[in-house]
């Protein structure tokens, strides 16, 4: 899960990264309006954690102009303001969520992460291909009921591809949820990546489709 933390104080920033971080996403940080506008712009997120007062305007502005644009990544709005009538305001402006400072970060990971099911269309936390499940919110792998390790970038590559079991996932967009913009990307990542998880979870597992990507087998 690729995740953009709209945030200017830099002391809350860090700690949602690393917070998110420790939950299993790659987070992106800006921290004014037109930053994250910019970001929507290059790059694809699984869920924005927005805050609302920024020091050009108003994060609501950012939302507003993502459904304006038919852009349906999920949003939670994350501010100080908590009243009744602006957790409406930002529901009614397209927010997916909204939570109130202080807050829980265990709290916010799993309501980020409710977002993002939600946005990719599924409905169960736990995702199944065929004799593989794994569970986003404790990070856990099962193959035939057996739980299997995996280090963060193997469950993030492997997250990607049973999101949506089946679909083919290109080398760039599987790069994407493994990389911030900080890091850097190493050129056979992914490969190594795919071939410890069929170690792993069985050679059959998932499909390398010459010249597109990878997918898991739904049978």
């Amino acid at each position: 899960m690729r995740v953009l933390v709209v945030e200017d104080d830099p002391v809350l920033s860090n700690g949602l990264k690393v917070g998110l971080g420790l939950a299993g996403a790659t987070v992106d940080q800006v921290s004014t309006c037109a930053d994250a506008l910019a970001a929507l712009a290059s790059s694809t997120f699984d869920a924005i954690v927005l805050d609302l007062m920024l020091p050009d305007g108003s994060g609501l502005d950012v939302l507003r102009k993502m459904r304006t644009d038919k852009d349906s990544t999920p949003v939670l709005l994350l501010t100080a303001l908590d009243e009744t009538s602006d957790r409406i305001t930002g529901l009614d402006s397209g927010a997916d969520d909204y939570m109130g400072k202080p807050f829980d970060l265990d709290e916010l990971a799993a309501r980020v992460r409710a977002i993002a099911r939600r946005g990719a269309g599924r409905a169960r936390a736990i995702m199944v291909a065929g004799d593989v499940e794994l569970d986003p919110s404790s990070l856990n792998a099962k193959v035939k009921g057996e739980r299997v390790p995996l280090s963060r970038r193997e469950f993030a590559v492997l997250s990607a591809l049973m999101e949506r079991p089946g679909i083919i996932r290109s080398k760039s967009d599987i790069e994407e949820r493994l990389y911030g913009w900080q890091e850097e990307v190493e050129s056979n990542t992914v490969e190594v990546h795919i071939h410890n998880l069929r170690n792993k979870v069985g050679r059959d597992a998932i499909e390398t489709v010459r010249g597109l990507g990878y997918r898991m087998r739904v049978t």
